[in-house]
């Protein structure tokens, strides 16, 4: 039954030649948000989306405390059925005030936001204009609502545009659906920022719908944290905004926030939202105050992207070629998919964790150390990273010499 992977099976082998298997860290112990334990060696951690440090924050621990005493460890049920609780209400209420929305669901993962929202709204009349470096979960829901797909290319406005006039010439006047652009605020590999506002003109002009997802962006970007739309001031051109608890939030769960019209015919036509047991009631009311924090800790960003600037150029100093754009989510080119694996064993040996991002999961097939800070890092922390990942890059031959080490900033 499973012989049709055997391309796979031979890949994994030959990666793990390399050492550990990167896919299969377990951690022992958590000790911080920048901190794990590793069998019987301490590690930082360079690789995690906890952009905000808020998982091991006091007042959301005690707000699931107190919710897990109350209401369980789970609701057993749907949203449709027998899952929703006023906290599940109440979060709901939460997102809209926050963002600015009418309404808004609650997915029990950000991946089923996706799907879910995607599938349901975008049927076999529909195009989905999709930017090419789009997440799984973006492609997975656009295949299960049968849309017709098409791809532009990534963060082209001007291909965008172009796309949607071919579209607009071969559409039959008499059945022409609806077009729905989708892009993301920050893309997961290599950290770069959507043009929002020229995507946003692109389909003021068209009169297309917009879907703007949020997922590494939330509480990232923004004045007050809702993400790129608040920042690029597209607030208002964005019909849809999809996001996802796991990052900043230090949680699970997903959401989509709208002002379109029976937007909450939605929960009777999503299947990922009808069809999954809603998320407990205590990481709910954590959720919820990581929410407030949010938008009470402003200093929160204010420290992330200072440690994403530390990271960035300090590896840019170093001689490694990253991504286009300073951003929590920092990501190192190699040449092949062998380099970036004897690299990722030799930083985990060497005590800091990153994520090992290989092809096809990378855009234009990229060999990727993926290395992301949180508001929590230290200064100091982020300088051992930097002479770790700098001293390791010269001993494999990716940049040209050892450079002088990082000096801490006092």
């Amino acid at each position: 039954m499973l012989g049709k992977y055997s391309a796979l099976k031979q890949s994994y082998a030959r990666l793990l030649t390399g050492g550990r298997d990167p896919f299969a860290v377990v951690f022992d112990e958590i000790l911080s948000p920048t901190e794990a334990r590793l069998g019987s060696s301490d590690v930082l951690l360079l690789g995690t989306n906890n952009y905000l440090g808020l998982t091991q924050d006091p007042s959301c621990i005690e707000a699931a405390t107190e919710a897990l005493q109350l209401d369980g460890t789970g609701t057993t049920g749907s949203r449709i059925a027998n899952g929703t609780y006023g906290v599940h209400a109440a979060l709901e209420e939460q997102i809209s005030r926050f963002l600015g929305r009418r309404e808004s669901m609650l997915f029990t993962t950000g991946y089923q936001a996706n799907v879910g929202i995607l599938s349901a709204l975008a049927g076999r009349d529909d195009n989905l204009l999709l930017d090419a470096d789009s997440h799984a979960s973006i492609y997975d829901g656009a295949r299960l609502g049968g849309a017709k797909v098409t791809r532009f290319r990534h963060n082209d406005p001007d291909d965008l545009y172009r796309r949607l006039r071919l579209l607009a010439e071969r559409t039959d006047p008499a059945s022409p659906g609806e077009n729905l652009i989708v892009v993301e605020g920050i893309y997961s590999m290599l950290g770069d920022v959507a043009p929002l506002r020229e995507m946003a003109a692109v389909k003021r002009e068209t009169g297309a719908y917009l879907l703007v997802d949020e997922a590494h962006s939330l509480g990232v970007l923004g004045q007050h944290g809702r993400g790129l739309a608040e920042e690029a001031g597209a607030e208002a051109d964005a019909d849809f905004i999809v996001g996802t608890f796991s990052k900043s939030m230090g949680g699970i769960g997903g959401f989509c926030a709208s002002d379109v019209p029976d937007f909450e015919l939605l929960r009777l036509a999503s299947r990922a939202y009808m069809f999954s047991a809603s998320l407990p009631p205590a990481v709910v009311a954590a959720l919820s105050r990581a929410l407030t924090l949010v938008q009470e800790r402003g200093d929160l960003r204010t420290r992330l992207h200072r440690n994403a600037s530390q990271l960035y150029d300090g590896l840019t100093g170093a001689g490694f070629l990253l991504g286009p754009t300073v951003s929590p989510i920092v990501a190192i080119r190699l040449a092949d998919p062998e380099t970036a694996v004897t690299f990722w064993n030799r930083l985990l040996e060497a005590g800091v964790y990153v994520n090992l991002a290989l092809p096809p999961a990378t855009p234009q097939s990229l060999s990727l150390l993926r290395t992301s800070v949180s508001a929590v890092h230290t200064t100091t922390q982020i300088a051992r990273a930097v002479d770790a990942i700098a001293t390791i890059g010269a001993e494999l031959g990716v940049i040209q010499a050892e450079p002088v080490l990082q000096r801490i900033a006092s």
